[in-house]
């Protein structure tokens, strides 16, 4: 049995994070300023290597929390980037996840360390490899797991306004949603709970606070939006 693994190459299987924020009405994206070779200077996604004793899974929780300092993020797996060139360093493997999380969350100071800054996902720079693909089929992941389940209020601080709602719905889909129509398949949904709370941060007159309740959505998990 030995022999039959021997006698087959072995390759290093690497993790790469899509990582996806929402701040000020646009979608986000947290990128690294590579300072080690191969690519050095240019601009990457975060990424790391599975280890022994990890599971994939468990390999890209442990490359967001280096990054953001965040455990039990909304992450799903893109796929599987295996082309023989596309890294320069080594044969590497590489299996892509996209994570949504809280802008106003993650741990700035991680960050900072990792030389990461947030970009504008309709500004994106140059990236490096076959960044590119794994950004836009996570976007394209996102965009159709958005339409079905709630995933969208992961990118949302604990309570929003119908307006950031609204604009975070128009930046995963790319394109304006009729205010009246949105406001009413909103008004449908129990799980999305006005509270007593006013945000005046937007106007002197407020706008009224909601929040996602996930315990009432998975008792009847219907969404579509």
């Amino acid at each position: 049995m030995n022999s039959y693994y021997s006698s087959n190459p072995t390759f290093y299987l690497g993790i790469d994070c899509i990582i996806f924020g929402f701040n000020e009405g646009e979608l986000n994206l947290l990128l690294l300023k590579r300072n080690f070779e191969p690519a050095m200077g240019e601009w990457s996604l975060m990424g790391g290597f599975v280890q022994n004793n990890e599971s994939v899974d468990d390999a890209a929780k442990r490359v967001l929390a280096e990054l953001t300092g965040l455990e039990n993020v909304y992450m799903e797996q893109v796929g599987t980037f295996g082309a023989v060139d596309r890294d320069p360093g080594e044969r590497v493997i590489s299996v892509a996840y996209y994570a949504l999380i809280n802008i106003n969350e993650y741990d700035r100071k991680l960050v900072k360390k990792h030389n990461a800054y947030w970009v504008n996902i309709n500004e994106l720079p140059q990236l490096i490899f076959d960044h590119p693909e794994m950004v836009a089929q996570a976007r394209e992941l996102m965009k159709q797991k958005a339409s079905s389940e709630p995933i969208g209020f992961n990118l949302l601080p604990k309570l929003f306004t119908l307006s950031q709602l609204q604009s975070l719905y128009e930046a995963i889909y790319g394109e304006e949603m009729d205010k009246r129509n949105f406001r009413k398949r909103v008004a449908g949904m129990d799980y999305v709970e006005k509270t007593d709370k006013i945000d005046k941060l937007g106007s002197k007159r407020g706008a009224a606070l909601y929040k996602f309740n996930s315990k009432v959505y998975h008792k009847d998990p219907k969404f579509k939006l």
